[in-house]
């Protein structure tokens, strides 16, 4: 597998970023949906990487840096056809590392309640995240829960 800095042009990758938009506006309300769309993940600050075996997108990770100590993770998704392969474990070590490498002390996540949510909770607290309380502009609701991992 091989995990490569994206620059959000490839037909795959677009795929990839429309299926995860379907599947956070499918288990969660719009209005509590903060998944971002192509322009907000062309953003400033924000880095994205794919992983990619044999010329296929396997999945999709971002990290959204805050300042120079915190960051967030966003926009995390597997291709359907290659979940529990490791591809989501793969990709966000390799997100934690970068962060890591920047010099961030704390990374932290927004994610769904419902129970389509359940793998990525698993994964997330298998790395070491914990429940932690609403960051940036995030609104709490039902739909919606804060991790955080401290890095330091």
């Amino acid at each position: 597998m091989d995990i490569r800095e994206d620059d959000l042009t490839d037909p795959q990758t677009l795929e990839l970023l429309r299926l995860h938009r379907e599947g956070m506006l499918g288990g969660t309300p719009a209005e509590h949906a903060y998944v971002l769309d192509l322009g907000g993940l062309r953003q400033p600050g924000i880095t994205v990487w794919t992983a990619w075996r044999d010329g296929r997108a396997l999945g999709i990770a971002a990290l959204k840096q805050f300042d120079a100590t915190s960051g967030e993770i966003k926009s995390m998704r597997t291709h359907p056809a290659h979940l529990r392969q490791g591809v989501a474990a793969r990709l966000l070590d390799h997100v934690i590392a970068t962060a890591r490498a920047r010099g961030l002390r704390q990374l932290m996540l927004e994610t769904g309640t419902a129970p389509s949510f359940d793998p990525a909770l698993a994964l997330y607290r298998r790395h070491g995240f914990r429940t932690g309380p609403v960051f940036a502009d995030y609104q709490e609701s039902p739909y919606n829960q804060f991790l955080h991992l401290a890095l330091d």
